[in-house]
């Protein structure tokens, strides 16, 4: 009896140590990019890295496909810049605004899209998301077209002074390595087994007496929430709110994130965040041509890497060994 049950923790426990393991390299890599890259750019890789698994969190672990998250990315952005510029809140306050802001709306849009499934459901939340972005554009504390700007750092609890790169992204750091044991945990709770219950066979989850809607409603606040953090971090990196960040193509760019980097791995969307915002970066001198060499790398990793990047490199990884 001993020997049966050996093996079969050791199978459950495997990919729980394989994640530890890509935690650890994450952790490591954070500490010595800034060494190694500008510290603006890995911080801008790091908020949109967390942006994409908190979209991942829906998706590959939901199965639900938003094309609304840029308003819960923009929206948060807007009110932890308004936060911090008009209310002068300290970042950590300015921060967790944006992210209850999120909170609230990824509650009230994900009460009206889980109504539906499939592409309705993406088109609901798209839908919505239009509405925020049209509201964006029309509220007087959003700037309008000309954004939130000069929007200051300030000092965390009032006391460290995050006018300093090195002092913020050490703050990015945290907010973001944070976000990401949050999602660990979720995914490997009881609720997030149910999750991937109801994406895999919702009528045998509801037979066996769970609510799907309730967990894909919870699902989708939380997805929501950490999408949030993610938009009012960067909002206090670059010291602006603007239209961009509630724009429909910015929810292109996540699915675009997430699915190169890999969905339903843990923290596959980094690497697609890292190579999406990397493209924008260094072939900003193409111009117009950028998005066209975006589009050939998503072609190319859809035929190479059918389970994006992460994806194919861990079931390689798994054949070797």
């Amino acid at each position: 009896m001993a020997a049966s049950i050996q093996p079969a923790a050791a199978i459950r426990g495997a990919p729980l140590l394989g994640d530890r393991g890509v935690m650890l390299l994450i952790v490591v890599l954070i500490a010595i990019a800034p060494f190694v890259a500008y510290p603006v750019f890995v911080m801008k890789v790091l908020c949109f890295g967390l942006f994409a698994c908190a979209f991942n969190l829906l998706l590959g672990y939901g199965g639900l496909l938003s094309f609304g998250h840029a308003a819960f990315f923009g929206m948060a952005s807007y009110a932890s810049a308004h936060a911090a510029k008009v209310w002068g809140l300290t970042p950590e306050l300015a921060i967790l605004c944006g992210g209850a802001v999120a909170a609230v709306l990824g509650l009230v849009v994900g009460s009206l899209a889980i109504r539906r499934q499939g592409i309705y459901f993406a088109m609901i939340t798209l839908a919505l998301a239009q509405m925020v972005y049209f509201f964006a554009l029309q509220a007087p504390f959003t700037g309008g077209e000309d954004g939130i700007q000069a929007v200051p750092r300030g000092k965390l609890f009032g006391l460290l002074d995050l006018s300093d790169d090195k002092a913020l992204y050490v703050l990015v750091a945290v907010i973001v390595l944070l976000g990401l044991f949050v999602i660990h945990r979720i995914v490997h709770s009881p609720f997030g087994q149910v999750m991937k219950a109801i994406r895999d066979n919702e009528p045998r989850a509801l037979s066996l007496g769970y609510d799907a809607e309730r967990f894909k409603l919870l699902m989708f606040t939380l997805s929501a929430t950490l999408a949030g953090i993610a938009g009012a971090t960067k909002a206090l990196v670059f010291q602006l709110a603007s239209l961009t960040d509630v724009h429909w193509s910015m929810s292109g760019e996540v699915v675009l994130m997430a699915l190169v980097g890999g969905t339903g791995t843990l923290f596959g969307p980094m690497l697609g965040a890292l190579l999406v915002v990397a493209m924008e970066t260094y072939l900003a001198p193409l111009g117009s041509w950028v998005t066209v060499a975006q589009g050939a790398v998503f072609v190319i990793c859809v035929l190479a890497f059918r389970d994006g990047i992460a994806g194919t490199l861990g079931k390689l990884l798994r054949r070797s060994s």
